[in-house]
């Protein structure tokens, strides 16, 4: 089983927040709805699920630093466990007798394993040291940057250049955190073994060398961090289809990882500005269109415009402001990843009847036509 602080990426301090924080983040990125046929991605998801489900829960997080990773079998029994820690430290197993191991060790138990389980606690005593197998990678911070777009490049989609402030690897130390040319010394904490004793018997990567076992002096440039903020140009493709809260994924453009893990991704949260002229319904457009009083009554065929370019609308006669006519196939596109053959959004033209400038000639018009009515026109109008 992989080390669950190394699988969510998170330090042996961090705290219950910090843990939720990252697993969330993390989940959500490898989730197997996010990547359809991504084997690689579903085996690190179980990973991570399997990860929190130890550390989010503060009683299995307790054993786990207490213990290792025996405390996950099924059938452990912290309490027999440390009986044996206690006969341990009293040197109860002088004679290499570990009868009763496997009554706290839980189900699969192989003695053999005692060996390397026990290996760094005989090597302390015998005053030997060891070299820890190396850190496991850690992958790089995902990043998210806002956006603004108008609306023309939801639609169409767009590339745009934008400037992004992210961590990148520090170029005086190469992302080592370490002072150029420092010498490497033996940690103080754990001797140079890379790890320290829980309980006098389980081991666990040492916190002050990240289980290198040496230390050097910090960078003076990055603090020891291995990374420096910068402001990072960089081109990228709007998808059509986005919208206010969509998440535009860049894969590999986030912080960089450490001990040779893969970066993080850069995500651009989207803002979709207000136009003028056309409103969105979900991933239908109303556009206002003005037309005169005779378009309105007898009918006509005018030009609309689209974001794909002006096309020719015939108004019915007797056309009614606030009337839609539907432009098939003219709205939103279906983001790229939603659901799978969404159709294309409609765009409405809204009809506007605009009445000339005042004058007498329009006065004299607009008296004819207050002839025509039959009936009050706001008889329906109740409150």
């Amino acid at each position: 089983m992989k080390d669950p602080y190394s699988a969510l990426g998170v330090s042996k301090t961090a705290s219950a927040e910090e843990i939720k924080k990252a697993y969330r983040k993390l989940a959500k990125k490898l989730h197997p709805d996010m990547n359809p046929g991504d084997k690689k991605a579903e085996e690190r998801f179980k990973e991570v699920s399997a990860a929190f489900e130890i550390l989010g829960d503060p009683k299995k997080r307790s054993l786990y630093d207490e213990f290792g990773e025996i405390s996950t079998r099924p059938g452990f029994d912290e309490q027999k466990a440390r009986e044996f820690q206690r006969q341990a430290r009293a040197g109860g197993f002088g004679g290499g007798d570990f009868r009763g191991f496997e009554d706290f060790a839980g189900g699969g138990f192989d003695p053999s394993d005692l060996g390397s389980m026990f290996e760094d606690l005989m090597g302390r005593r015998r005053g030997a040291r060891r070299r820890r197998a190396p850190a496991e990678p850690i992958p790089g911070e995902d990043i998210e940057a806002p956006i603004e777009v108008d609306l023309r490049d939801a639609v169409l989609g767009a590339e745009r250049e934008i400037s992004v402030k992210r961590p990148v690897r520090c170029p005086e130390c190469k992302g080592t955190g370490a002072r150029p040319g420092s010498r490497a010394q033996t940690c103080p904490q754990c001797g140079g073994s890379g790890e320290i004793l829980m309980g006098g018997v389980f081991s666990t990567p040492c916190p002050r060398c990240q289980g290198e076992g040496t230390i050097r002096e910090p960078c003076p440039r990055c603090g020891g961090e291995g990374t420096i903020s910068e402001t990072t140009r960089l081109k990228v493709k709007i998808p059509p289809g986005v919208e206010t809260g969509s998440r535009v994924r860049l894969p590999g453009q986030g912080g960089p990882g450490q001990r040779g893990g893969e970066p993080g991704d850069l995500y651009l949260r989207i803002t979709v500005r207000d136009h003028p002229s056309v409103r969105v319904q979900g991933r239908d457009l109303l556009l206002d269109l003005p037309i005169t009083p005779a378009e309105a009554l007898a009918g006509a065929e005018v030009t609309a415009p689209t974001f794909e370019g002006p096309v020719k609308l015939k108004i019915p006669p007797g056309s009614q402001s606030g009337r839609k006519l539907r432009l098939r196939g003219r709205g939103l596109p279906a983001l790229r990843g939603g659901a799978m053959g969404a159709p294309r959004g409609d765009l409405y033209a809204v009809l506007q009847v605009v009445l000339p400038q005042d004058s007498p000639q329009a006065r004299e018009a607009a008296a004819l036509l207050q002839q025509l009515y039959k009936n009050d026109v706001r008889k329906d109008v109740v409150l």
